[in-house]
């Protein structure tokens, strides 16, 4: 099994499951034991001032939105590039947070990108490999800077990517134009 961590998983219209219609997914763990990621275009209108008072009791700055990372409930996490607040790197210069102590790192901070998440996607042993074999997702190397790009056209931007990628391949195109009717 190869791993998918430091991937997208880009929903694909055959997806059933309506929680992950339009998603894009940055892969954190994927091993035999099975898979977590967090959806990254999935902004609620909680702040995480918002959720800091109501997780910790205390009062924080900070006017960022609260990403819904998935359908199965956890503890606030955090996407981000202060390497001194990393638990984890899911692919070079950016970084996985779930405790306190690190994530109030990242609030107190301005000058370092970040992304506050409740909930995440979950996947047990096997089965995010028999949604990918069903073609339920695509898949593709993430991008550090849409990790922490504008959510609204993510997932048009990802699957766009892909599609470049399999026509520069197929075809042998050097470039391909953002609007093929203009040619």
């Amino acid at each position: 099994m190869k791993s998918l961590q430091g991937h997208f998983l880009i929903a694909s219209p055959h997806l059933a499951d309506t929680n992950f219609y339009k998603s894009v997914v940055l892969m954190i763990k994927h091993d035999d034991e099975g898979a977590m990621g967090l959806i990254l275009n999935r902004p609620t209108d909680q702040t995480v001032t918002q959720l800091w008072k109501f997780e910790y009791e205390e009062i924080v700055d900070c006017t960022q939105p609260i990403h819904c990372g998935g359908p199965v409930p956890g503890p606030p996490v955090a996407l981000h590039r202060l390497k001194e607040a990393a638990e984890a790197e899911v692919l070079p210069g950016i970084y996985f947070a779930a405790h306190k102590d690190e994530l109030q790192r990242l609030v107190v901070q301005k000058k370092k990108p970040f992304r506050f998440f409740m909930g995440y996607a979950g996947w047990s042993s096997g089965q995010l490999e028999e949604e990918l074999a069903a073609g339920g997702w695509l898949t593709c190397k993430a991008n550090k800077k849409q990790v922490f790009a504008d959510s609204d056209d993510l997932w048009e931007q990802v699957t766009r990517t892909i599609g470049e990628s399999i026509l520069t391949k197929t075809i042998k195109l050097k470039h391909v134009p953002s609007d093929p009717s203009l040619n």
